[in-house]
Formats: C-alpha cells, structure tokens, sequence
C-alpha cells in the first residue's frame, strides 16, 4: 500500500482539552493521505488517554519516557514520522481542510522543500483575523534565508515569519541531518527553520491562510526574560558554527545578533533598576547606550513589544533548564 503524504506531528503536554480537536482538524485534511503522530512529552494528565480512545489507525501516539522539551517531542514524532512531508501542528490549533494539499501542491511544482503560508488568529470571542497583511504574502513568493533571519529581530514587529508552521520534505531533513536544538526551550522553531534554508532548501510561500492560531480563553501573555534572550544567543552560535554564512544572510544575521545583545542589555537594565540597582544600571547604560534610547520609548508600548502575544499560555515560562510545561508547547518560535 501507498504511505502517507504527509505526516502531521503534534507534541502535546497536558493537552487533553484541546488534543482531540487538533487531531480531528489533521485528519479531515482533503486531497493527501495523512498520518497523526502524537509525540507525548510526560504528560500528567488525560491527553495518553484522550489519543487512544479515537481509535483511528491513522492515529500513532509516541510516548516519550522523559521530558524532553517542544523540540525533543517533535524530534521524536520526526524519527517515527513515514510521510513524504512533515507538518508540525500545535496541540491547541487546526488547520484548514485544504491547507496541506495546497501547499504541498506548491512545493512539489517548484521543487522546494519547504513551504509556508498565512495564519487565521481566531480569538476567544470568535473574531478571525489574519496574521500577515494579505499583500506581503502576495508578493513573497519565497522566502529567502536573508529575508528569514531579518524578519526575526526583537521590537520590530508584532508577528514575523518566525510564526509560520513550514511543511518540510522528510528526505530534505534526514539528507541534511536537521531537527530541533533540543537545548533550547525559546527558539527552537526558528532554528530549525534557519537551517533548512541555510541548507540549501527552497521555502515556498502559498499566501492563502491554512493554520489557525486559537486564542484561549483566561490566559495571559508571556514576557521574555533575559534569560530567553541568552539561550536566543547560544542557540545561533551552535547554528553560525554548523552553517557559516555570506553575504545578505551573513548581514541579516550580524543585524540580528546586535539585536538580540540590544535586547540583553535593555532587560538587564530595566531589571537593574527594578531593583534600584544603579550602579549596575548605570554599568550597562555605558556598556551598551542603545538600552537607554528603548527607555525613550513610552514604557506600555515598550513592554507591550517585549511581551510576546502569544495569548494561549496559562502561566510565564519557567527557566530553560527546567521540565516543559504545557505553555512551552504554544510556544512559536520569536527568536
């Protein structure tokens, strides 16, 4: 018998309330042969339980025997994975019914091996937007790695393309040796999809909204701790050392890295003076006076670019080092 097109992987972590609704919204995918992997990272609550009760062979729930993190369950789910194509789909979203033939459709036609597309960010009262101006998407037909790394810098937007959920061609991950930085809890995404484009891999952009971001009801957003930013940091170094980069992508990352230190500095300063810390405070002013010229800023606005919105998370992430907790997993990639 044929295999699966594609194989949609889904790392859940005390997901029980939401893991049934993103399964069903995988498998009534038209026009491709589908495959749920449900890769479950130590779950305590009913999301084993919710899995096996579908019953559907086209259902596997890999259950993994230590807390491995976001990345280290969806590792796991692309080890198991026997599609042509992966697509990753958090535990708490669906997808539109056409959303993978579409955009394998695309990446087939321009022999890419990866492919993207808008999102639909449906908020709890039921009011549906998209997440990416109709026009941008319209006149991005690829997405380049240069193009890539430079949407990615702190401050500058309130969404950028480190959002989107790629499809990937499984032959172009295994050939290329590429999965998640399981040592990072913050970013993993944008690594991994940095790396299929430094790689060499063609990203394809289908600009019609397939992935629906839900909004849940009572959560609050989560703010990025200096601590992210570190690991943001370390994670591009292991990133710069596998893939050295030239040119316009070399230059979007020298921006971003800058970026990124500008953003240490900005926390460490304003966590010194929360402390009334001056003297430290005063320390990293000089060191680094971009900090300052983001205290211009009115401070709501500020904050409000600091928070990343991603609204469905119950609770501020804990420190990297620690066991994932379920607002890991609906966590995107904001590096």
């Amino acid at each position: 018998m044929t295999g699966p097109d594609v194989s949609v992987v889904i790392a859940a972590y005390n997901a029980a309330e939401t893991i049934e609704r993103a399964i069903r919204s995988a498998l009534a995918q038209q026009g491709v042969i589908v495959e749920v992997i449900v890769a479950d990272d130590c779950s305590t609550d009913a999301t084993r339980a919710t899995v096996a009760t579908l019953g559907d062979p086209a259902v596997r729930l890999v259950a993994l025997e230590r807390n491995r993190g976001p990345g280290g369950a969806r590792n796991a789910g692309f080890t198991a994975a026997c599609g042509r194509w992966i697509a990753v789909l958090d535990a708490d979203d669906t997808m539109q019914p056409d959303r993978l033939c579409r955009m394998i459709s695309a990446a087939e036609r321009d022999d890419a091996a990866l492919a993207v597309d808008n999102l639909f960010v449906l908020d709890t009262d039921g009011r549906i937007d998209t997440m990416f101006p109709d026009d941008l998407l319209a006149c991005t037909p690829q997405i380049t790695l240069a193009d890539f790394i430079d949407s990615n810098r702190i401050f500058r937007s309130t969404h950028n393309f480190g959002y989107m959920k790629p499809v990937f061609r499984r032959a172009f991950l295994e050939d290329n040796d590429l999965l998640y930085d399981e040592a990072l809890r913050i970013g993993e995404d944008y690594l991994l999809f940095a790396g299929a484009l430094a790689a060499g891999g063609r990203c394809v952009v289908t600009p019609v909204p397939g992935y629906v971001y839900h909004i849940r009801e009572g959560s609050i957003s989560r703010v990025l701790h200096l601590h992210h930013v570190e690991a943001m940091l370390a994670g591009d170094r292991r990133f710069l050392a596998r893939f050295p980069l030239t040119g316009e992508a070399a230059a979007a990352q020298r921006r971003r890295t800058r970026n990124l230190q500008e953003t240490r500095a900005f926390l460490a300063l304003v966590q010194h003076l929360k402390n009334r810390s001056f003297g430290h405070a005063l320390k990293v002013a000089l060191g680094d006076p971009v900090a300052l010229r983001h205290l211009a800023m009115p401070v709501a606005a500020r904050w409000r670019r600091l928070v990343t919105p991603s609204h469905r998370t119950t609770a501020a992430l804990r420190a990297a080092s620690s066991p994932a907790t379920a607002q890991d997993y609906a966590l995107e990639n904001k590096g």
